[in-house]
């Protein structure tokens, strides 16, 4: 068969033609995922002169860096329901409806209160596209492509964060009061494009399936996977995934509630199998470690991290900071065709070992400048090569294999919901780091603070070792087996699934 074979009795996957068809709907939905990361990348520089502008606190200031993960949770939870009734197309227009409007607020932004009630709207979307996005392209990518195909939305939030950094640096230098609001309301524009954009998309064949519609699910199959034979064994699989016989040859057919994910919450979180336990367990570890490395600390506050390292000069900050989204963008591109060549699981050994090492190094650094009466020229540069090598191992690792592991591990039938919880932990992490770093580096030095990631990052370590099976080159509905699930039962699951959730 074209795109596979059989080695010491297992179906072992080769490197496949690369489908142009899923790629370019690949590319169309990143379009989301860049909008999310130019709200991250932007707000790092424009907080510098909301501050100065609207005169506000230390405290306002992490609020405002941080609600917008906050309601990005519920944003998150909302979304893997919807996902499910809707579909998975329609959910990200109505992401794209979400940015536009809280963009629009923001640019407007004539008080604290206006530009915090923009953020939060904002956020809801960063919750809907963060879910959407992973799961959308997991379920059309094919086996030999998907850790490639399911990174380039992480890809594009990098550039997103890039552009908004850029966008910092250019819009500096109009007035006070227009500059950042027209770093904020730029947003708008590529929100507008996508929510028309989207409509040509089609919608994802594993969610055709689940509502029935099993000959729109073989054609939308057909066209995104590497051969003919491929399609036709995804779509056994699926089929055998939403309860229906893998034999049926009928174009529309009716499926239980369970199937349509009705009940998720039940086989998810009150009474799930050991191996959907197991699964829930590893998106919700791998997604608090995510965030609790740091890497929001260092991407939101770097301007302030710069500073503490030597970097005064407003301009040459949000220049330094550049460079960070620079870094970001160039090492995600590079993890992006190691995924299915080297595997999720060695990388993200590989990158969180940098990680601790860069955080070390950092906190050494930013402690001998606090600790320094005179400015130190070489823990200058040392503080900002640290900064680097930390974003460069994130972005080969952690970064990206998060959301690509994330939306590869549930079942079908409880995919949107579970990658809707990890989400929402995701979020809550990032929430957590952007609204207590300042308060955490004021008690514990910012030397301090880096320290303490370096110490997580070892923690995580641990984590991925013991709990992270590699999931490379197998097919949706074979990487549950990983957890502890046996194909051959996959049908009767099904079914029982279905008598328990009528």
């Amino acid at each position: 068969m074209g795109g596979e074979m059989m080695e010491g009795g297992q179906l072992v996957h080769n490197r496949a033609p690369l489908n142009k068809y899923a790629l370019g709907c690949t590319l169309v939905i990143s379009m989301i995922t860049i909008i999310f990361g130019y709200d991250t990348g932007v707000m790092s520089g424009a907080m510098i002169f909301i501050e100065e502008d609207l005169e506000i606190n230390d405290t306002q200031v992490s609020v405002l860096a941080g609600i917008l993960n906050l309601c990005a949770l519920v944003g998150s939870l909302i979304a893997g329901r919807v996902s499910d009734y809707i579909g998975r197309r329609y959910t990200i227009v109505m992401a794209s409806i979400i940015f536009l409007i809280g963009s629009v607020l923001m640019g407007y932004g004539p008080s604290y209160g206006v530009l915090l009630s923009g953020r939060c709207i904002a956020g809801i979307g960063v919750g809907f596209a963060l879910m959407i996005a992973p799961v959308y392209t997991a379920e059309i990518s094919p086996p030999s492509s998907r850790g490639f195909l399911t990174s380039l939305p992480d890809i594009a939030i990098s550039f997103g964060i890039l552009v908004g950094y850029v966008s910092n640096y250019l819009f500096s230098k109009l007035t006070l009061k227009l500059g950042w609001r027209m770093m904020l309301g730029v947003a708008a524009i590529p929100s507008l494009a996508l929510a028309f954009g989207i409509l040509y998309m089609p919608e994802s064949p594993r969610w055709l399936a689940m509502q029935g519609r099993l000959g729109e699910a073989k054609s939308m199959l057909l066209k995104v996977s590497s051969s003919k034979e491929d399609a036709e064994r995804r779509f056994r699989d699926i089929k055998l995934a939403v309860g229906v016989d893998e034999n049926c040859t009928d174009n529309v057919v009716k499926v239980s509630k369970s199937s349509k994910g009705h009940g998720a919450w039940k086989e998810l979180l009150l009474r799930p199998t050991p191996s959907v336990r197991k699964i829930l367990f590893v998106a919700i570890g791998l997604h608090f470690f995510d965030h609790a490395t740091g890497i929001e600390a260092v991407v939101l506050y770097s301007p302030r991290i710069f500073k503490a390292a030597g970097v005064v000069d407003k301009r040459k900050l949000l220049l330094a900071t550049v460079g960070v989204g620079v870094t970001k963008t160039l090492f995600i591109f590079i993890a992006t065709f190691l995924l299915d060549k080297v595997g999720r699981r060695v990388l993200l050994l590989i990158g969180t070992t940098g990680m601790v090492a860069a955080l070390t190094t950092l906190g050494f650094a930013l402690t001998m400048v606090e600790h320094s009466e005179e400015k130190l020229m070489w823990a200058l540069i040392l503080s900002i090569c640290a900064v680097y090598t930390f974003v460069a191992f994130f972005s080969m690792g952690m970064g990206p294999i998060a959301w690509v592991y994330l939306s590869e591990i549930f079942p079908l039938r409880v995919r949107a919901l579970g990658v809707g919880i990890g989400v929402a932990v995701n979020r809550v992490m990032n929430a957590t780091v952007s609204m207590s770093f300042i308060s955490i580096y004021k008690a514990i030095t910012i030397g301090g603070a880096f320290f303490m990631f370096a110490g997580l990052g070892v923690c995580s370590l641990v984590f991925i070792y013991f709990c992270m099976p590699e999931t490379k080159g197998k097919s949706l509905e074979e990487v549950e087996e990983l957890f502890g699930k046996k194909k051959r039962d996959s049908g009767i699951e099904a079914t029982r699934s279905n008598d328990q959730y009528p």
